[in-house]
């Protein structure tokens, strides 16, 4: 098995996504000839040509929800995926927000992109699908789209779980129990509580009850920039004995030398 992560964006709020302190394109999950693209958000479309990413090998799109850094381009990566239809390939996976509006929130797909894709799926917390050899489940979050959503993805040789945006809860505890690999956003340095956000003291309450091989913190605002996501990412290895490691724009990472087969505990996986 073949395998990576490509980080094609860290930013996490208005400010550094505004601003582009970081980027913001998502995330790349690859698995053999699998191609999962998470939260493609401004900018996706160029990060992927920076980090030679081609968009047209998508098997999926992932959009946990309907804030513009989650979901800014993910019409643009299905354009480009199946030539505007013309090639009517791969899977969209969204939440309700997403796909269907809430309130006074319009659907961010339209329904052309929709038609453009083989299949799209609105789907709610708690549900589980199969792409290919890949078991997909959504995860439960708490966050001002009230249907955002998590995923954790099930392969032959690792579970990977991203927390998307929400704050803490004791139910993320069981969302993201036996991942090998868990992506948090962690938009705020310790002390700084948002509703609806991870900072890095909830960061090291979940990563302590589900004890992955390797954390990533990921999605920084402005006050986490300030502080340095490293220094932070450094202070959860500590309080947990989990390797935990800051994401930075570009950042590629080899699951498989996390798989509970393998249980590595160096850094030689990513780069």
């Amino acid at each position: 098995m073949k395998a990576r992560i490509v980080f094609l964006g860290t930013g996490g709020d208005s400010i550094v996504v505004g601003k582009q302190l970081r980027a913001s394109g998502g995330i790349i999950l690859q698995i053999d000839d699998t191609q999962f693209h998470i939260d493609p958000g401004p900018g996706a479309l160029v990060r992927a040509r920076q980090e030679n990413i081609n968009l047209r090998e998508n098997t999926a799109v992932f959009v946990s929800h309907s804030h513009i850094n989650h979901c800014n381009d993910a019409n643009a990566v299905i354009s480009a995926m199946t030539h505007s239809g013309m090639d009517k390939t791969g899977v969209l996976i969204g939440n309700k927000t997403v796909m269907e509006g809430e309130g006074e929130i319009k659907p961010y797909i339209t329904d052309f992109y929709k038609k453009c894709v083989e299949r799209y799926i609105s789907l709610d917390q708690g549900t589980k699908i199969g792409i290919n050899e890949i078991d997909v489940k959504t995860l439960y979050t708490r966050h001002s789209d009230i249907n955002t959503l998590g995923f954790k993805f099930f392969t032959p040789e690792f579970i990977l779980s991203y927390t998307s945006d929400t704050e803490y809860s004791t139910a993320l505890i069981d969302a993201h129990k036996n991942s090998d690999i868990m992506i948090l956003n962690v938009v705020n340095p310790s002390g700084i509580k948002q509703e609806g956000l991870l900072n890095t003291d909830d960061a090291i309450k979940l990563i302590s009850k589900v004890k992955p091989s390797l954390a990533i913190i990921n999605h920084f605002g402005i006050k986490m920039l300030s502080i340095n996501p490293i220094t932070e990412a450094r202070k959860i290895t500590r309080q947990t004995k989990v390797q935990t490691i800051a994401a930075k724009d570009g950042l590629e990472v080899n699951p498989l030398s996390y798989a509970a087969k393998s249980k590595q505990k160096t850094l030689m996986g990513y780069k």
